[in-house]
């Protein structure tokens, strides 16, 4: 795949140098500093060194004192409350943390997550019919709620209080909850918005702790699971969340709670674990769950206090995983083949197929991996009770939430973010949906928008890349959206013995001005053809320690490599 190179746009350098000056670091981690918003010493000592204690006051949440309140006197009446939570890893995570907490206050306490193809996303009337059915009093939603207000009306008038933990866009009315817990909401003056719904949940835990007297320490137990929603829920790590995930790593690494631990036993034992083995290794095994089978059994494993059972039970999240993968890479090969044999399909400047036989659990994947072949806005539909249900995926500045909203009454419903996205329509309507959604997709793109992008911080020489510049670099850690890896460009590099290795991967060894790196550019073979003709070639990488029989060296990682102009 062919990519544009995009330099970040540059800094004012007096800025860099009073940066750099006050805080003693290099005018290029000074420039690094600026471009994630860091541009005081006390913010960039915020960064480096993140503390507990810069956490924010929970109460200056909007309906906090009101949460508390209604959980005190439930306790203190013996009242019944359910814990009710989504199916990934955002919801599971966070009933199990608010679960455990209360479990240890009242045993009047349990736990309920909707079934993905019974009763779809959210709050859901099945549920609340069980809480009514149990004699539940007081309803904590946790990861969804904000928009459910007929479901919250209709338990309200059965006599059970809800609390609202959440953290996506309100509309224009508000549910009538006892306490709804949501900083995106229009008159919650609470200083950070972007907290994951797990991030919510801890965040009333925090303040139950404070309002009765017992350790915050109690609270940061399950620092590890807002670690896992956070990064899993691909929200930025930055400002609270940057404090959350520095700590929710240090007990990953130090004492993970036992489900974790059975987990990690069977993923990978790694001397430090970081937010890629979350992303791609726990996350998406807690995830399976809700695809596969029953997102219960997440919960049931990040409750477990024995470990020998949790490893019987995280067995199971690991075959649903396993099954998972199976079925979302037969589905991915489907689908590419399908493309692949119409050329008309692969001419369009959107992707949008279905088949009756696709699993509603990985079409949300599998439009992933399209996106990763062949860079267009993608829907992936599967039949559902008679009916398509499908998951959106976007490129970068397309909003493809907004598209499916310009369709109409094609669309019977929909929600979802700019870059990601769920929808229903009828199954007659496949065709003309598919013609009217790329007619707005090819309106509101351009060629340059459908070819990939490498935004790359800055130009680097290899004289710039000193041991001193990868400590501070390294500290960048945790990394994540509003703090990602930075990328790096070199130019007019000379190849010193480069080799394709397990033909396909490219083993780089590069000078520049005498001085030389290696490298690796996973699934970049043909790019040998590039650099070894002994002329100038450019590269974007980010920098790596790569560790080979108990050694360690500084590489690079390759992002895409083209000739020198």
């Amino acid at each position: 795949m062919a990519y544009r190179w995009t330099a970040s746009p540059k800094l004012n350098d007096q800025k860099v140098e009073q940066l750099a000056n006050s805080i003693n670091v290099s005018p290029a981690i000074a420039t690094l500093l600026l471009q994630r918003g860091i541009e005081t010493y006390e913010q960039a000592k915020k960064f480096f060194r993140p503390q507990l204690t810069d956490l924010y006051d929970p109460f200056l949440m909007k309906d906090m004192d009101r949460a508390v309140e209604r959980i005190k006197l439930a306790i203190q009446n013996k009242q019944r409350f359910l814990i009710y939570g989504d199916y990934d890893v955002d919801g599971t995570t966070s009933v199990s943390i608010v679960y455990s907490f209360f479990k240890k206050l009242t045993p009047n306490i349990e736990y309920y997550i909707p079934d993905r193809y019974k009763e779809g996303y959210g709050v859901s009337k099945i549920g609340i019919d069980y809480a009514i059915s149990t004699g539940v009093n007081l309803i904590i939603a946790l990861d969804c709620g904000t928009r459910s207000i007929e479901l919250i009306q209709y338990a309200k008038d059965n006599g059970i209080d809800f609390i609202v933990c959440d953290h996506h866009l309100p509309g224009e009315d508000l549910p009538d909850a006892v306490a709804l817990l949501n900083p995106k909401r229009k008159d919650c003056e609470y200083p950070y918005k972007e907290l994951s719904g797990c991030g919510i949940g801890f965040k009333l835990l925090q303040a139950y702790s404070q309002a009765t007297d017992m350790p915050e320490e109690e609270a940061y137990r399950y620092l590890d699971l807002v670690a896992v929603s956070t990064c899993s829920d691909i929200v930025e790590i930055r400002d609270e969340n940057r404090i959350l995930v520095y700590y929710g790593l240090k007990k990953i690494n130090e004492d993970p709670c036992i489900g974790l631990q059975a987990l990690l036993q069977s993923y990978a034992i790694k001397q430090e674990y970081d937010v890629s083995d979350i992303v791609f290794g726990i996350g998406p095994k807690i995830n399976a769950a809700g695809r596969i089978a029953d997102a219960k059994s997440s919960v049931k494993l990040l409750i477990e206090e024995d470990f020998h059972q949790a490893l019987y039970l995280s067995k199971t999240l690991n075959e649903n995983n396993s099954e998972r993968k199976d079925i979302d890479n037969d589905i991915t090969k489907e689908a590419m083949d399908i493309l692949e044999t119409s050329e008309e399909l692969r001419a369009r400047k959107s992707t949008v197929l279905y088949s009756e036989k696709w699993h509603k659990g990985v079409i949300g994947i599998v439009a992933s991996r399209l996106i990763e072949t062949y860079y267009k806005p993608t829907i992936i539909f599967s039949e559902v009770n008679g009916m398509l249900t499908g998951s959106a995926r976007s490129i970068k500045d397309f909003d493809v939430h907004e598209a499916i909203g310009a369709c109409g009454d094609l669309v019977i419903q929909y929600g979802g973010h700019k870059y990601a996205a769920g929808l229903t329509i009828r199954k007659e309507s496949f065709e003309a949906f598919t013609q009217k959604f790329e007619e707005i997709v090819t309106q509101n793109t351009s060629e340059e928008l459908l070819t990939p992008e490498i935004e790359y911080d800055m130009e680097l020489n290899f004289s710039d890349i000193t041991t001193n510049f990868f400590k501070v670099l390294d500290q960048f850690k945790p990394h994540g959206p509003g703090n990602m890896v930075p990328i790096f460009r070199s130019n007019h590099l000379i190849d010193a013995g480069s080799r394709v290795v397990k033909d396909k991967h490219l083993k780089l060894v590069a000078t520049q001005k005498g001085i030389r790196f290696d490298g690796i550019a996973f699934n970049m073979g043909d790019a040998y053809s590039i650099i070894g003709k002994n002329v100038p070639f450019d590269i974007c990488y980010s920098l790596e320690i790569n560790e080979f029989k108990g050694n360690k060296n500084l590489q690079l990682k390759v992002r895409d490599i083209r000739p020198s102009l």
